[in-house]
């Protein structure tokens, strides 16, 4: 049978000095790097400080092209607007035009259903109906213009 006897691993704990001076040292390197940093990022700021109503003038220039041009020429602009105008003129105009002729066939319809005089006028064009004694002459149908042939061939 395998016993095994669980022994705490023993750690050394440093001193309190030893710890100051650990963190000191990492203070140092710190502190370096961070001097380092500044060095190099401070004329940029400068340049940056002194140039600023130079930028905020072409952030707002910037900004305002960009809202005119998304007003005019963007998905619901302008351009697009007067396009959508102008085909609901043409369609309201297409449906004046329909409503006009649907109300002149429901006219026809309503005198051929009541009008005894416009259903015997319809009867006697269209079917070449006649009261008893009248003769209806129809006359043939016109001859179809000739054509002239396809090449000068043809005619010789």
């Amino acid at each position: 049978m395998d016993i095994r006897v669980a022994i705490p691993k023993i750690r050394i704990v440093p001193s309190p000095e030893a710890r100051l001076r650990t963190l000191g040292q990492g203070a140092d390197h710190a502190e370096a790097l961070a001097q380092k940093v500044f060095g190099r990022i401070e004329p940029v700021w400068q340049m940056l400080y002194s140039l600023r109503t130079r930028i905020a003038t072409a952030a707002v220039s910037l900004l305002a092209i960009w809202l005119f041009a998304h007003v005019m020429f963007g998905s619901n602009g302008m351009v697009v607007y007067r396009a959508k105008r102008s085909e609901n003129r043409q369609l309201q105009k297409e449906i004046k035009v329909l409503q006009q002729g649907n109300a002149q066939f429901s006219s026809q319809i309503d005198q051929l259903k009541s009008d005894p005089k416009r259903i015997e006028k319809e009867a006697r064009e269209q079917f070449h109906y006649a009261r008893p004694g009248e003769v209806i002459y129809v006359s043939p149908p016109a001859p179809a213009p000739h054509s002239p042939p396809a090449t000068r061939t043809a005619s010789k």
